[in-house]
């Protein structure tokens, strides 16, 4: 069962109105951490380039070991918002494992 918090911050992200979907971001960036698979799910299955974004970022926010594998495959999006927003959150994971993530990808020249 989804969690109707998130699923109202979400609501109101994807919200037309600017001040609504500031709010829902707000809320999920202040609970990134709580809503990590959440987030993930909602970032995986979203069509709009805008929202997957925006839920990339806050993904990255989370600063979780288990936004890794998300991350990681952004790191070869075509879209250059996604994969700077992979790069930020493998930066602020500060893990052995996104730091070689990174360094191989910078070997690679595959961002920035």
């Amino acid at each position: 069962m989804a969690n109707p918090r998130f699923e109202r911050a979400l609501e109101l992200l994807r919200s037309r109105d600017p001040e609504s979907g500031e709010r829902g971001f707000d809320f999920l960036r202040e609970h990134a951490d709580t809503f990590v698979d959440e987030l993930t799910a909602a970032f995986e299955a979203e069509p709009d380039q805008r929202l997957r974004c925006l839920l990339l970022e806050l993904i990255a926010e989370a600063r979780s070991a288990e936004a890794l594998p998300v991350l990681a495959r952004q790191l070869d999006s075509e879209d250059d918002d996604l994969r700077l927003w992979a790069v930020r959150g493998l930066e602020m994971l500060d893990t052995r494992e996104a730091n070689r993530l990174l360094e191989e990808a910078e070997a690679q020249g595959r961002f920035l």
